[in-house]
């Protein structure tokens, strides 16, 4: 069974950082590619970003792009979203997810989300 468990969300102001993480279990990770996706309250579900599953090749949503790092460690089964120059549009839930961007459609790969605020 897929499991994925975030971790590191909060409360942050704008301007500020926040890493996130995203424990796996029960499947082959390094062998998947791995999404972030986030969904803002009353808003459809929007990819993030993607990392392959070597982690050499990285995708990102223009909205993110430049402030938002990617990675993941496959020693440690983990994969990680770096934050940076937070704004309070990227006030969302935020799911890791298991596959590459078309993950956004498939809520079955994705893990319970942990909350993101960026608020003054």
């Amino acid at each position: 069974e897929v499991q994925l468990v975030e971790s590191g969300g909060g409360l942050v102001q704008p301007g500020g950082s926040l890493r996130l993480s995203c424990a796996a279990s029960g499947f082959a990770f390094s062998s998947y590619a791995m999404s972030w996706v986030r969904q803002a309250p009353g808003e459809g579900p929007e990819w993030v970003s993607t990392i392959s599953s070597g982690g050499a090749i990285k995708r990102y949503a223009d909205s993110v792009k430049g402030r938002f790092t990617i990675s993941r460690d496959n020693a440690k089964v983990t994969l990680y979203l770096q934050m940076n120059s937070l704004k309070p549009e990227d006030t969302a839930v935020y799911y890791c997810a298991k596959g590459d961007r078309t993950v956004v459609a498939a809520t079955r790969y994705w893990g319970q989300g942990t909350q993101v605020t960026v608020s003054s």
